[in-house]
């Protein structure tokens, strides 16, 4: 009973961050502040959803899966992040203080 109201505890939570991750993705004025947002709140909803979901199991092979699952995502998903901001950051794409401050210079 307890383990049920735990779970499903972490899985509201989890939902939410996914929600604010993406709602976030359509707020946020730049591609940089964009994959930060949709990248932190991936992490930590990927934590709460897949440990609410261990704790509905019987803790058998099933939550062993769900741990490799939840490690693996967690190795790659900032990793994945990191090269897109990366990628976009070669590619010549500048963040929001840097359009405002050439748009600046260029008044001036």
């Amino acid at each position: 009973m307890i383990l049920e109201v735990i779970s499903t505890i972490l899985l509201i939570l989890g939902a939410f961050f996914s929600l604010t991750g993406a709602i976030g993705l359509f707020r946020f004025p730049d591609f940089f502040t964009r994959v930060h947002a949709a990248s932190v709140t991936d992490s930590i909803a990927t934590i709460l959803i897949i440990t609410g979901l261990i704790l509905r199991t019987d803790f058998d092979l099933v939550a062993v899966k769900l741990l490799f699952i939840l490690i693996f995502l967690l190795l790659t998903s900032p990793t994945a992040s990191h090269a897109l901001a990366k990628s976009a950051r070669h590619g010549g794409l500048l963040t929001l203080a840097e359009i405002r401050e050439s748009k600046k210079e260029d008044n001036d």
